[in-house]
């Protein structure tokens, strides 16, 4: 088995890690403090064609593979995790469920515009009483000839204000549980389309969180992603890729935290030599850089697996829950390296605290991540 990184692989690396530095380091720390939206660099990385990494050349995607994803979604992380996930939301829950079950006009409406950067999607399953147990959802959608009619409110949505398209998920019919939930790539501006208050958060601050209600919403029966019934299918089919995505910005976090403690570590001195001169904080340092390494090659491996287009929900889940759970602890550290500097918001680990717990929660809870993989290795 070959764990070198592939040239185009090490040039996604370099290409992106390049951006990050130069285009977003200088304001993270402001974006975060003023829950900035990050309008610009999105821009930016679309014309790079970070926004469809996936997506093949020819439906407007750079066509790179799912470790370059994972690479691309690091590197950002290492630098602004809020950025991270709104590009990770946009190729894992908009453009890869659409390039699966969409046709070929809404391929052209909608997937296209979303892999070139054009469009900004969002992902809408949560709701207020459907969160975990996302088969106990209350909004409908109701057919009443070329439309469908949508009623109920979304919560927690990521890119919730600034997002062009949401990809909707609603019950067309009660009676059927599970198998009678369907999917609806729903425009921003459609009537009936009402957008909700943008979360106040501990972490990812320059990422907009809101929730949307939808009042007798008339969606376009062409909207409709694949056919109706498949919702379910397309929400667990794009959790899968989206838990990838999150172990990736998780993994970026908690190299982040070796970054910063690394630095400090040389220049801080106490006690006439430089604190990573000690073996307490050198084997703080050398767990978490053996813990990382172990977390990118689960990741990786995950990755690999959906490349191949072998099943990859166990190891997804593998992934995100080791990853997240990573982070955690890698901040942690990294702020009691740091000492009473670390609790302050001059040092960027601080920041990075805040942003990881978010990873062990969102595209399905730790708790339900152990559920999946138990289901995998014990059976139902």
């Amino acid at each position: 088995m070959d764990f070198k990184p592939t040239e185009e692989q090490e040039m996604v690396r370099k290409t992106i890690r390049d951006f990050a530095l130069a285009e977003l380091a200088p304001g993270v720390a402001e974006r975060d403090e003023k829950e900035i939206f990050p309008k610009e660099a999105l821009q930016k990385l679309g014309e790079l064609g970070f926004m469809g990494v996936n997506l093949s050349e020819e439906l407007g995607g750079s066509g790179l593979d799912m470790v370059s994803y994972c690479i691309a979604i690091e590197e950002l992380a290492r630098i602004d995790a809020s950025i991270a996930i709104i590009v990770s939301v946009q190729n894992s829950l908009a453009v890869y469920p659409t390039e699966l079950f969409s046709n070929d006009d809404q391929k052209e409406r909608f997937l296209r515009p979303l892999g070139e950067g054009k469009m900004l999607g969002a992902f809408a399953l949560t709701e207020p009483d459907a969160g975990s147990d996302a088969g106990a959802m209350k909004t409908t959608a109701v057919r009443d000839g070329d439309f469908y009619i949508l009623n109920g409110e979304k919560i927690f949505i990521t890119s919730g204000l600034n997002c062009n398209v949401l990809l909707v998920f609603a019950v067309t019919d009660k009676e059927k549980g599970p198998k009678g939930t369907s999917a609806f790539l729903v425009e921003k501006g459609t009537p009936g389309f009402n957008v909700g208050k943008k979360e106040r958060k501990l972490g990812i601050r320059g990422s907009d969180t809101a929730s949307v209600a939808f009042e007798d919403c008339r969606v376009p029966a062409a909207n409709l992603l694949g056919s109706e019934g498949m919702g379910f299918k397309i929400a667990l089919t794009a959790l899968d890729s989206g838990r990838i995505g999150v172990a990736s910005q998780a993994l970026g976090i908690a190299q982040a935290c070796i970054d910063e403690s690394v630095k400090y570590s040389a220049e801080r001195v106490q006690f006439g030599k430089p604190i990573g001169k000690f073996q307490a904080i050198r084997f703080k340092i050398a767990r978490m850089a053996t813990e990382t390494e172990a977390a990118r090659l689960l990741l990786y491996s995950a990755a690999a697996k959906k490349d191949r287009k072998e099943r990859f929900s166990k190891e997804a889940a593998m992934a995100k829950l080791y990853c997240s759970e990573l982070a955690v602890r890698n901040a942690l550290e990294a702020v009691q390296i740091h000492g009473g500097y670390g609790y302050v918001k001059e040092y960027p680990v601080e920041r990075f605290l805040r942003d990881s717990k978010i990873t062990t929660i969102y595209e399905g809870t730790n708790e339900v991540m152990h559920m999946v993989i138990a289901d995998q290795v014990m059976g139902r």
